[in-house]
């Protein structure tokens, strides 16, 4: 067993806020964010089990959220229809940018964490501007023809996939557009920790590993179940294993070079592991599925770690 592939668990959290939308972590991997049904965002430190403070400003359930580069501040969006900004120190709501005409399923920031990205189920992604007064967005990317499911941004280009089977790169340093069909709706996009290729997931029971640049595909990887809910998929942080979660109460870890599944990680549940967010550093995972989420790290790494 290879010590980069996080198969024990470490503990389970009960996040006390209905059901977990998203779990995520913040940019260094200290602390997460865990999205909750009862409208409520919780930092947390996974590695200890602390809750270190909630954030309440949505109407209605909160479907994702990301820490900013620096930890100050939390951008998030949800069934309400807004994206908000909040401070982390106080807890206070900063912002909250009304636009969308329908549920926002993701959120972003950007690199230096100024503008947030949110991709809605009205078929757009939103730009805002967190230093901006004004509370229209600055760029409205309305090329989707179906609910934008999922966002990356790096320091040039916005990832996104879309219900419409379309995965859709923008490049923002030469102002193009570059589209690729995957077939069937698409639930989740990434970036390679490298930047040379994006992992798409689909709901046709397949993650595809595709060249960034020619729009080639290098591998598939299949196994898992996912036909009917929004699965994230994500590569460990050192690029060497794919991982997904599944509807049957599963994680699967491929080799992302021989595309065979190497491990499988049994919740004990039959409900789907749908959100997953690995270390930027170490072998750890955090999964969530129902009112609960889960620490996974390796089986070499120190007890009580």
């Amino acid at each position: 067993m290879s010590k980069d592939i996080p198969s024990k668990l470490i503990r389970t959290i009960d996040c006390k806020q209905g059901a977990v939308r998203a779990v995520r972590f913040n940019a260094d991997g200290t602390y997460c964010l865990t999205c909750g049904s009862n409208k409520t965002i919780k930092l947390w430190n996974p590695h200890r089990d602390l809750l270190l403070k909630s954030y309440q400003g949505h109407g209605y359930e909160v479907l994702d959220a990301q820490a900013g580069c620096d930890n100050s501040q939390i951008c998030s969006g949800g069934m309400d229809k807004t994206v908000r900004l909040f401070d982390v120190a106080t807890g206070k709501a900063l912002r909250t940018f009304r636009g969308h005409a329908g549920t926002v399923n993701c959120v972003k920031f950007n690199e230096e964490s100024t503008v947030i990205l949110s991709g809605a189920i009205d078929s757009s992604i939103r730009a805002w501007d967190t230093r901006s007064r004004k509370n229209e967005p600055v760029q409205v990317m309305d090329e989707a023809k179906d609910s934008v499911t999922s966002i990356q941004v790096s320091d040039h280009e916005i990832l996104s996939g879309s219900a419409d089977n379309h995965v859709r790169r923008y490049d923002l340093r030469i102002g193009r557009l570059m589209s690729d069909y995957i077939g069937k709706p698409v639930t989740s996009v990434t970036f390679t920790r490298d930047g040379q290729c994006i992992l798409v997931s689909s709901l046709d029971d397949t993650l595809r590993l595709i060249d960034k640049d020619t729009g080639e595909l290098l591998n598939e990887y299949k196994g898992h179940k996912n036909s009917e809910y929004k699965i994230d998929g994500c590569l460990n942080s050192k690029d060497t294993h794919i991982l997904t979660g599944s509807e049957n109460g599963l994680v699967c870890i491929w080799d992302l070079v021989d595309a065979n599944m190497v491990e499988k990680l049994d919740h004990s549940t039959t409900r789907a592991i749908h959100s997953l967010s690995y270390h930027p550093s170490d072998t750890c995972l955090l999964t969530a599925s129902g009112d609960k989420f889960y620490v996974w790290k390796s089986k070499y790494a120190p007890s009580g770690d």
